[in-house]
């Protein structure tokens, strides 16, 4: 059974002895340590706290533990039942709430569950934040009320709220949706996608909804990330139904993922990269996405005259960087569209809003909008971590091994060449190294996910450092 703590929240595997994953106990604990801090910094005067979930079978054991567990602590909580986590993020701030915790493992597998934390504007807790929540919990940092001051649960659904925001929005054009008669396949594994996406669609003016994989029940059909070879169910539904587009959520619906009408994947990187170019020809400005996001993005930036900079991987950094520089899109290449002007979170309700509003306005197909950007391949590769990796070194070593490239070392390692870049980082949400490569062809970018993957091998084996090149 596997816990990881991490400064975005508690994630792990259900079942197993009281020391392992994430357990009853366990929940307890850290939905206590949240609130203890939440009450310590609070800086207003709601003793409110939102409560939302996806739709895995452990879902509803995690939240009647997490419900407890805060009015146990004397908080009010708004329970939104199965919601997105955009839903859940919209919801804090709709309520005045002090903060909110969305019960959901994301894209990890339907064995996994996770509690992530947010403040009063619907965001992810900081770095700072987040450690302070890490050693309440390993003190006990924080004390229950006693019957006088114990919280109530009040009931509520926010995805009509929802909806009605993301139609709200100046960029979001229902009219040209409504008359370009799209035809839309979608997949939403078996999560809350399948409670809000259709009605979404609905509500833009899609002519025609085909779904696969919608019923909320947690038994996910497939892989619960939205990477081509778990979409095979999605591309042959909008191949037979003839579908114009095919949209696929994680678990949470804050990623999406697009098909193009032949059933070939759009790219998992090209979502943010396609909701920009139509946002920065609407309203130009500045752009962020992350160290290991697509340089696609960068250069459709520079197409608009506008600056596009980077952050570390996660939510959190990317959402503080844009409202460093004043961004008015941004997001991550995992499929996360940012966009300030509805909330700042990754939401891919918004992304299918404006995705559809871009689609109409140019009058193509989803292919031919793909083929006007710039190809980049992308190999997305991972090293399984042991309990005795010291990755902090090993990481310093891959950058001396690059001293007189042009190296960032932010979040964890990153390689710049003239036309092709390498990432190494450890992940926030599983006990692995990521390395991720962008090159012009497949081939070239497998090719340098290998050699580096080599080097990494080498320094964590050293028996022939010289088969390991530059």
């Amino acid at each position: 059974m596997t816990l990881i703590k991490s400064i975005s929240g508690i994630r792990g595997t259900i079942g197993g002895a009281v020391t392992e994953g994430l357990n009853p106990l366990t929940v307890v604990k850290f939905t206590a340590a949240y609130a203890a801090f939440i009450r310590r910094h609070a800086q207003q005067a709601s003793q409110r706290i939102v409560v939302g979930r996806d739709a895995r079978v452990s879902g509803e054991m995690v939240k009647a533990i997490v419900t407890g567990v805060l009015t146990g602590m004397g908080f009010d909580v708004t329970d939104i039942g199965m919601a997105t986590t955009p839903t859940v993020e919209l919801a804090v701030t709709s309520e005045g709430a002090a903060g909110g915790i969305i019960i959901t493992a994301s894209h990890n597998p339907a064995h996994w569950n996770a509690l992530k934390l947010l403040n009063a504007q619907g965001e992810f807790l900081n770095a700072h934040e987040g450690g302070e929540v890490l050693r309440l919990a390993e003190t006990d940092g924080f004390t229950f009320v006693g019957i006088e001051a114990l919280g109530r649960v009040t009931v509520a659904d926010y995805a009509a709220y929802h909806i009605k925001k993301v139609l709200a929005l100046d960029a979001v054009d229902v009219d040209a949706i409504r008359a370009a008669r799209f035809r839309v396949a979608i997949d939403c594994v078996n999560s809350v996608g399948g409670l809000i996406v259709p009605d979404l669609c609905r509500a833009l003016g899609v002519s025609e909804v085909f779904a696969v994989n919608s019923e909320p029940d947690g038994r996910f059909a497939h892989n619960p990330e939205p990477l081509p070879e778990h979409l095979s169910d999605l591309a042959t539904l909008v191949t037979q139904r003839r579908a114009d587009v095919g949209f696929a959520v994680d678990p949470d619906v804050d990623r999406l993922a697009i098909l193009c009408e032949d059933g070939r994947m759009f790219g998992e990187e090209y979502t943010l990269v396609a909701v920009s170019d139509y946002v920065l020809g609407r309203t130009p400005g500045a752009t962020v996405t992350n160290l290991s996001s697509s340089r696609a993005l960068r250069d459709v930036a520079q197409r608009h005259g506008c600056p596009c900079y980077s952050a570390a991987v996660g939510e959190v950094n990317v959402v503080e960087k844009m409202q460093a520089v004043g961004a008015v899109i941004g997001g991550e290449g995992n499929g996360g569209v940012i966009y300030p002007a509805c909330h700042s979170g990754r939401d891919a309700l918004v992304g299918i809003a404006l995705f559809l509003s871009h689609l109409a306005r140019r009058q193509t197909t989803v292919s031919r909008l793909r083929a006007s950007y710039p190809s980049y391949f992308m190999s997305k590769r991972k090293v399984e971590l042991t309990s005795d990796t010291d990755t902090d070194a090993l990481l310093a070593q891959v950058k001396a091994h690059y001293n007189g490239h042009d190296v960032t070392d932010t979040d964890g390692v990153k390689i710049d060449f003239p036309d092709r870049w390498v990432h190494l980082r450890r992940s926030n949400t599983e006990p692995i190294v990521r390395i991720y490569a962008e090159a012009p062809s497949q081939a070239d970018a497998d090719a340098l996910a290998a050699d580096v993957i080599r080097l990494v091998d080498t320094f964590a084996c050293p028996t022939n450092p010289s088969d390991v090149h530059a």
